[in-house]
């Protein structure tokens, strides 16, 4: 009797589960139609947002799937299946000492220096791997945030003042946001640590004996073709950094033959399988939510110095001084717009030469890089709704107070 009520009920919730899942795709569809009925695309402004969202797309797909995006997904693929998830709950795992977790994290971001979608992908990969939702969000805020050329740009082209605020802004956030974050969510970090089989790895007799060193060695392989790949010219602003640049293919190419070595010597064709399993799961997660977010940004904001369904003219009327609206709303844009890696310098010092004032432009910079919709969507998917809704707020929420102090000391 018992078993017939339990596959009853079972039934029951996977029609419950069926019927919910086809609503909301007649959902979606209805504002599919509803968009395609009432949107005037004959009017000029919406003609040049559809153009700018297909642009921005085009722009991205070309300049970060291939370089940036696809050896992320890989790196999280091989995160989530080779690293040893002892280590990474040791070093940034909820229970883990501050100090090390939050300097692993932050650190760790600032040296790959990628976008906030790049960052995502690896993101996801330490999350499910057992690190804490603390370092988890320093990881994710610092990759973007803490961009050491984009801060040396952001001193030589809007000043030092900027730079040098951005520089400490970023870091202190990083790790603020990371601690709260943890604050607010540690009853449930705790609980989700217990559940071991969240970490499952490949469970092959090989990776568990397989040496630490080989497996980071592995990584570290791929991290440093995804960093010297996508290596940018600081344009005269730094000697050293320069040199890199000159031999960046050369350093990318000898991590090509490391990782080469390591495919071939330290791994068994079934391992090599599912890491490329995982990153196409990770890929298959990502891809669709971050093009769909990028072509919605370019719809209503476009690609730099060009005019989409919201005129730049607008929002630089909107932070033209260093009110607490102005820095709010510039903080607000900030987490919804996107900018590629150190495209936020000319983009702010278009809207500087336009009339933004230095606090909502000190805002943006801080909260603009680390997130942006196409970002968001993601993190949504990973975190859920509410604690996306807090880490947006808590980054926001920074970024206005940094506005309001920088625009405090310069009056």
């Amino acid at each position: 009797m018992s078993t017939a009520v339990t596959g009853s009920g079972i039934r029951a919730r996977l029609e419950r589960f069926r019927q919910t899942k086809e609503n909301r795709y007649l959902l979606g569809m209805a504002v599919v139609f509803l968009a395609l009925y009432l949107i005037p695309f004959e009017a000029t402004r919406v003609t040049a947002g559809v153009h700018e969202a297909f642009a921005l797309v085009h722009y991205y797909a070309r300049n970060h799937v291939l370089y940036s995006l696809v050896p992320a997904f890989f790196i999280a693929g091989a995160i989530s299946m080779f690293l040893d998830k002892q280590s990474v709950i040791r070093y940034l795992g909820p229970d883990a000492r501050p100090l090390t977790a939050y300097g692993v994290a932050s650190v760790s971001g600032a040296v790959l220096s990628v976008c906030s979608c790049t960052v995502l992908p690896l993101f996801k990969g330490i999350y499910r791997k057992g690190a804490g939702i603390g370092p988890a969000v320093a990881f994710l805020f610092s990759g973007p945030a803490v961009n050491v050329l984009a801060i040396i740009l952001t001193a030589q082209v809007l000043g030092p003042g900027l730079g040098i605020a951005r520089a400490v802004g970023a870091v202190l956030f990083a790790i603020v946001i990371g601690l709260l974050m943890h604050l607010i969510y540690r009853k449930e970090d705790a609980a989700r640590q217990t559940n071991a089989a969240m970490f499952g790895g490949p469970g092959t007799d090989d990776a568990e004996r397989r040496p630490a060193w080989k497996s980071v060695v592995f990584v570290g392989a791929m991290v440093g073709i995804l960093l010297f790949v996508n290596w940018r010219s600081s344009g005269g602003a730094s000697a050293a950094w320069d040199v890199l640049f000159q031999v960046r293919y050369a350093i990318a190419g000898v991590c090509a033959l490391v990782l080469a070595y390591a495919i071939i010597r330290w791994y068994r064709r079934r391992e090599l399988y599912d890491w490329v399993r995982a990153s196409r799961d990770f890929a298959v997660q990502i891809l669709p939510l971050l093009l769909g977010g990028i072509f919605i940004a370019g719809f209503f904001l476009g690609r730099p110095g060009e005019q989409a369904l919201i005129p730049e003219q607008w929002i630089a009327t909107l932070v033209g001084s260093n009110s607490v609206g102005n820095i709010a709303f510039a903080s607000v844009a900030g987490a919804l717009m996107y900018f590629a890696t150190l495209t936020e310098v000319p983009i702010i010092q278009g809207l500087i030469g336009a009339g933004m004032a230095d606090g909502p432009a000190l805002a943006l910079l801080l909260g603009g890089p680390s997130m942006s919709l196409p970002s968001l969507l993601v993190i949504h998917s990973e975190l859920g709704f509410r604690k996306t809704l807090v880490y947006v707020l808590l980054v926001v929420t920074m970024a206005t107070i940094a506005g309001l102090g920088y625009a405090a000391l310069g009056a």
